[in-house]
């Protein structure tokens, strides 16, 4: 049965002309004002990438992290998985939870998830991989790839580019990146930022087992509002000249 859309939902579609591709430009114009029409909140908007991968395989995984220029627009709660002298680092330097034992238990025993990114020194690692089933669904698993496992002297700097805007992206098993580029109350120009330094980023962490077309298709959308679908070509040759 066809998911039956709002009125706001519906209006907000007619701006939008499903038979186009249109420039980055353009397709964020077109979000800012549908999240006007659908939401009495400020929207997320974010960006979709269907890659041409096999998430099957290892050699053709695609995750990495980008500072975005313009910030993520929401609060971040950060939790740091330390002890002794990278304890006091982490407090100092503005970490919203720091702890080892004590927060394994309470995540483990209480099923505690209020925090949005971990970090972990590396010494840490062998009490909190057993929380791996847990915090990696979730993508909250501290990991080196994506820059979570810091030496006590890094959390500070690693802290502060949290705070700034640095997100981490992952494709999830159908091959497509989920990311947020900001709020709907950006600027266009500030979205765009955050837009053309995520595709840089996308671009360079393109697998090396990946053959083909590596981005297949781009769309843009806020929370409750319509896709706009994105050139993808434009869209990488600007982030390219940014």
């Amino acid at each position: 049965m066809a998911k039956k859309r709002g009125k706001r939902y519906l209006e907000a579609l007619k701006l939008v002309d499903e038979s186009k591709v249109y420039s980055p430009q353009e397709a964020i114009k077109i979000v800012k004002e549908t999240a006007s029409k659908t939401a009495n909140f400020d929207a997320t908007i974010e960006a979709h990438l269907r890659l041409g991968i096999d998430p099957r395989h290892a050699d053709q995984q695609v995750r990495g992290t980008v500072t975005l220029p313009a910030g993520t627009g929401k609060p971040v709660r950060i939790l740091v998985f330390a002890q002794g002298e990278a304890e006091r680092i982490a407090q100092e330097a503005g970490a919203d939870y720091v702890g080892s034992d004590d927060l394994i238990r309470r995540i483990e025993n209480e099923g505690w998830l209020d925090f949005d990114v971990a970090l972990a020194t590396p010494d840490m690692m062998a009490k909190v991989g057993r929380l791996g089933r847990i915090l990696g669904r979730r993508g909250l698993m501290p990991n080196p790839r994506s820059g979570t496992i810091v030496q006590p002297q890094d959390l500070p700097r690693a802290i502060q580019e949290i705070r700034k805007g640095k997100v981490e992206f992952r494709n999830d098993r159908t091959g497509i990146l989920h990311v947020p580029i900001g709020k709907a109350s950006f600027t266009e120009e500030q979205l765009r930022q955050n837009f053309d330094a995520l595709m840089d980023a996308v671009l360079k962490a393109k697998p090396s087992g990946a053959k083909g077309t590596y981005i297949k298709s781009i769309y843009l959308t806020s929370t409750m509002g319509p896709s706009v679908q994105v050139d993808v070509s434009e869209a990488q040759a600007e982030a390219k000249a940014a």
